[in-house]
């Protein structure tokens, strides 16, 4: 299968779902290859806790947050604490990259399944910090902005680490 972020239908629902796809596959693509070092490393002094795997894990966590807690209101059992409110990327350098990617896809895979019957006007359950609810077309958008930000993070950081360049 080719990656591409054309999709073969033009309604909302199969655009918003075939781009989060899309970028949620140029994550795994930009990943192919690299080595467990170059994943953990962390070459930017001013951001010590970004690094490839740190990315990884942060998207995966990104979208549990959107869809289990806030979509359906599920209490949230997510890695990060008061304390340290980022440490799902903190605690990706001691993860295999294969496994914080394989349990990335394997989610991604569950939520394409949970959503597909979800209308896209519907709202959150669990609102914002400052009230206001979002609903499902917004959460998608959300989500493609924040993959295709990280991958252009992720490129980056492959380039810097090893040279790897591409689309």
């Amino acid at each position: 299968m080719t990656r591409t972020d054309i999709p073969d239908a033009w309604d909302d629902r199969a655009v918003l779902e075939h781009l989060l796809d899309y970028t949620r596959a140029t994550v795994h693509a930009k990943c192919e290859g690299l080595s467990e070092e170059n994943a953990r490393s962390a070459p930017l002094a001013t951001s010590p806790l970004m690094s490839i795997s740190g990315l990884v894990s942060h998207l995966r966590w990104v979208e549990y947050h959107w869809i289990q807690v806030r979509l359906f209101g599920e209490e949230d059992a997510g890695p990060w604490t008061d304390d340290d409110p980022d440490r799902e990327m903190r605690i990706a350098v001691e993860i295999p990259l294969a496994r914080l990617l394989a349990e990335y896809a394997e989610q991604c895979e569950r939520y394409r399944t949970l959503l597909r019957d979800v209308d896209l006007d519907t709202w959150t359950k669990r609102p914002l910090r400052d009230g206001r609810h979002v609903n499902l077309r917004w959460i998608y958008h959300h989500l493609i902005e924040e993959t295709a930000r990280h991958n252009g993070h992720i490129d980056i950081l492959r380039e810097m680490a090893d040279g790897v360049t591409g689309d």
